[in-house]
């Protein structure tokens, strides 16, 4: 025996074996390439197609014109000051609430425009708004 000879002795081999590790990753991808289709098994159908955008529902507007005279008309009929309240209220009813446009006259009493809003506002009408002409 010769000190020279390096394959004599208790020496460790010091590089690892990658054939069994290879093997049996073929093994696990074989598996995995069989299984998959299977869990994923589904029904083919035809889906109906929808729309995710909300629907905008725009609620409609009452018009009340108070004239130069002061009277009142409710989407161009005339109506008394009692008719004004119970025409609000049913409108406050509805769903969704119509907005209320007031058209006042630029001469009639501001006493009479605000008995209007605070008949509106008994009624139940949250949404009121003031039409006007522009200036040019």
């Amino acid at each position: 025996m010769s000190e020279s000879d390096p394959m004599e002795g208790d020496e460790a081999l010091s590089e690892i074996n990658m054939i069994p590790f290879i093997d049996v990753m073929l093994v696990l991808l074989i598996v995995f390439i069989i299984t998959v289709p299977v869990i994923y098994h589904a029904v083919n159908v035809n889906l109906p197609r929808a729309s995710d955008a909300r629907e905008v529902v725009t609620p409609e507007t009452v018009e009340l014109t108070i004239d130069a005279a002061g009277r009142y008309f409710l989407d161009r009929r005339p109506v008394t000051d009692g008719e004004l309240m119970m025409r609000l209220h049913a409108d406050a009813a509805k769903d969704p609430q119509p907005d209320l446009h007031i058209r006042g006259d630029r001469d009639v009493r501001y006493e009479r425009v605000a008995q209007a809003m605070a008949t509106a506002q008994r009624a139940g009408i949250r949404k009121i708004g003031f039409v006007t002409k522009p200036v040019r």
